[in-house]
């Protein structure tokens, strides 16, 4: 067919024709070429399970932090609702703790009329979170506002118990998390980890366990790794955080973060560990995946 075209209009379509192909092998070499970036970047030991809480990265919008998250290496973003489940499945990520309890940290389980609404709350979630395979979901013990740390022991055990049949039959874990009433969160009761295991003793179930956050409990109470060796059965997911400041985990803190990582490991930890640092460098990302490669043992 091409014989009857005149000669220019012959040469026209064979530049066309090849500077098509060379776009089209271009475009593809720089699929290739971003795709062996992303798995270079997503490349870890296999040993630990990483998340991070997204809470951290507030200019980053939720899609294209995940995007970024999955390119790292990261398995999860946590501290998310039930509303972002769509997009964490877009990219193929979990939630390994989800938020969203009724009073959050300050109003909790220590106060026997936050109870109903803390259960209706795990009652309505733990559904679609099991359905997600998602393992987790965050409980606070609230603030003391002048209760003795007995009386809040008790309080939330009768609470805890209530929700405990819910997590046990969804098979999803109920986790209260240890924070610092010393600089960041003043009076909040469950703030060392003696506290938090007695509380899961009387509880009595496989379905209520702790999240030990290692920048929070440093503050409170250092002696960290003894602590998990000694406690770990107790402990269902941890959190990472710079101390002082809960910025980056570098050099620039005082917690050796490979050891303590490596001291979970020995106890047969399977779960999460989710970086909660606030990065304090302008490319947020960057700290964030030096955070992975740290706790990458």
């Amino acid at each position: 067919m091409f014989s009857s075209l005149p000669q220019s209009r012959r040469s026209a379509l064979r530049k066309i024709t090849g500077a098509a192909t060379i776009a089209a092998a271009s475009a593809s070499f720089s699929r290739q070429l971003r795709a062996a970036e992303a798995a270079v970047d997503s490349k870890t030991k296999g040993r630990i399970n990483h998340s991070v809480c997204k809470w951290c990265y507030e200019k980053n919008p939720l899609e294209d932090f995940c995007r970024e998250s999955k390119k790292i290496g990261l398995q999860s973003v946590e501290l998310l609702e039930v509303k972002d489940f769509p997009t964490l499945k877009k990219y193929d990520l979990a939630c390994a703790m989800v938020s969203g309890v009724p009073g959050g940290i300050t109003s909790g389980l220590n106060r026997l009329e936050n109870h109903d609404k803390i259960v209706e709350f795990i009652e309505r979630t733990a559904p679609m979170v099991a359905e997600r395979q998602f393992p987790n979901i965050i409980c606070f013990s609230g603030n003391r506002a002048g209760m003795s740390d007995q009386q809040g022991l008790e309080n939330c055990a009768v609470g805890l118990k209530r929700i405990a049949p819910i997590a046990e039959k969804h098979k999803v874990t109920v986790c209260m998390e240890l924070l610092n009433s010393k600089r960041t969160h003043p009076d909040y009761m469950c703030d060392h980890t003696a506290w938090g295991v007695e509380l899961v003793k009387r509880v009595g179930s496989e379905r209520f366990k702790l999240l030990y956050d290692i920048f929070h409990m440093q503050i409170m109470e250092g002696d960290m790794m003894d602590t998990i060796r000694e406690n770990h059965q107790y402990i269902a997911h941890y959190h990472t955080g710079g101390v002082p400041g809960r910025g980056e985990i570098d050099e620039s803190q005082e917690i050796n973060y490979p050891a303590v990582m490596k001291a979970i490991l020995a106890t047969g930890f399977k779960g999460f560990v989710a970086q909660e640092f606030v990065p304090k460098r302008s490319d947020a990302i960057a700290s964030l995946k030096q955070g992975v490669q740290i706790c990458d043992v």
